[in-house]
């Protein structure tokens, strides 16, 4: 029996299919290519003759082929099975690795680094809409929460451990460890998702999908998610010299915070993908409050070493308890576009990702101190907050809504706010 048939049984909804989980296989093994090389980026550079700073490029290279993949790999594959879009693009990131793994120069393996962003974003867009294909509503928001959770575990297991192997046998075995990983969700994504267009997976077009997207409660969630995300990856980016020039801990406890972090975000995320479907709303304006706050704390007390540590933990949680809803609620406003909604709204995340650690750059760059890019957090933070409320204010308006548009309701109401 196809995994899908079962999940649409609401009776079923407590149990989350195989699938979903082996789909967060695959967001953990291509999400660890996506961080690690914040730990490589010394060798590396010594390997390849070429400065810290243009290393730090191919970071910058990832980062931009996810703004610009997420939507174009979508559309590419729009028409395709979503089992065959998802093995084809994890294919293209095996393949891209094990030629960064080879490059003999910083030129190639640039270009690995975007074909495999590329591919990751494609993976990304597709895999969260097969996610939520495949359970009732109830539990849209614990699939996205699953998928999304592998990231989580790339920071807390995959990136950490790419580091440790990169020390003993080089950078270019991290890459040979991601393209194996890989390879093995490959094959469990071949044998856990259903294949073929079965009645979960209706035909999409471009001009249909398109006309779904024609939502401003949409574009204002994207730019929520822009803000939410680069509201808490804005000071991420800056942590370790936050943490030793700053605060006065040693290189050695970095390591160790950076973790907090990471098991806040996990707490986080499991408490918002159990909350994302009932209270979408209240759970983004609870967690950006949190993590205005957090980010406050974290700069007015920078220099005290336990709070900053509790901040850290919080940062991560409040960070990332918004994540589910982030990731979910785009699907209840554009139910009628669920590959391209989920696909750019991979590229708001990215949009956060890009541009937030640029603005903490600037800040940091104008004499502010490390400290300051938490400010820029807490900035950001108010700014989708505010955003947050507004998209309260619409929703509401719509609950209202006089029953004579029944369609237009059911396409942007959510749950209870």
């Amino acid at each position: 029996m196809a995994v899908d048939s079962k999940s649409t049984d609401p009776g079923r909804a407590g149990k989350m299919p195989l699938a979903v989980h082996i789909l967060g296989l695959g967001i953990f093994t291509q999400g660890t290519s996506e961080f690690m090389l914040s730990g490589l980026l010394p060798d590396m550079a010594d390997d390849l003759g070429v400065s810290i700073p243009d290393a730090g490029l191919l970071i910058s290279a990832f980062a931009i082929g996810m703004v610009v993949g997420a939507p174009l790999l979508a559309v590419a594959t729009l028409s395709w099975p979503r089992r065959t879009a998802l093995v084809a693009l994890q294919a293209v990131f095996i393949a891209a690795h094990v030629v960064g793994a080879v490059a003999p120069g910083y030129g190639l393996l640039f270009a690995t680094r975007i074909v495999s962003a590329l591919a990751y974003a494609g993976f990304w867009g597709v895999a969260v809409a097969t996610a939520v294909s495949m359970v009732p509503v109830s539990a849209k928001g614990r699939a996205v929460a699953v998928v999304a959770g592998g990231l989580t575990l790339a920071t807390i297991v995959g990136v950490p451990a790419g580091t440790v192997l990169s020390q003993f046998a080089g950078w270019r075995a991290a890459f040979w460890a991601v393209a194996v990983l890989t390879l093995v969700s490959l094959f469990c994504s071949v044998l856990a998702i259903p294949g073929g267009k079965g009645t979960q997976e209706e035909t999409r077009t471009l001009t249909s999908e398109l006309r779904a997207m024609a939502r401003p409660q949409l574009w204002l969630s994207y730019a929520i998610t822009a803000f939410a995300f680069g509201a808490v990856i804005v000071t991420f980016s800056y942590l370790a010299p936050v943490l030793t020039d700053v605060t006065g801990l040693s290189e050695g406890w970095v390591p160790a915070v950076l973790s907090l972090f990471g098991v806040g975000g996990l707490i986080g995320m499991t408490i918002g993908g159990r909350v994302a479907e009932s209270h979408p709303i209240r759970t983004l304006v609870l967690g950006l409050g949190g993590l205005v706050v957090a980010s406050m704390v974290l700069a007015l007390a920078a220099r005290n070493v336990t709070v900053s540590v509790v901040a850290v933990f919080f940062l991560g949680m409040a960070g990332y308890v918004t994540n589910p809803v982030l990731q979910s609620r785009v699907f209840t406003v554009a139910p009628g576009a669920p590959t391209l909604v989920g696909a750019a709204n991979t590229s708001a995340f990215n949009i956060g990702n890009t541009l937030a650690p640029l603005l903490g750059g600037l800040a940091i760059g104008a004499d502010w101190g490390y400290a300051s890019v938490a400010w820029v957090g807490a900035a950001l933070g108010v700014l989708g907050l505010l955003g947050t409320l507004w998209a309260g204010v619409l929703q509401r308006r719509t609950d209202n809504a006089p029953a004579a548009a029944p369609d237009l309701r059911q396409e942007l109401t959510g749950a209870d706010v």
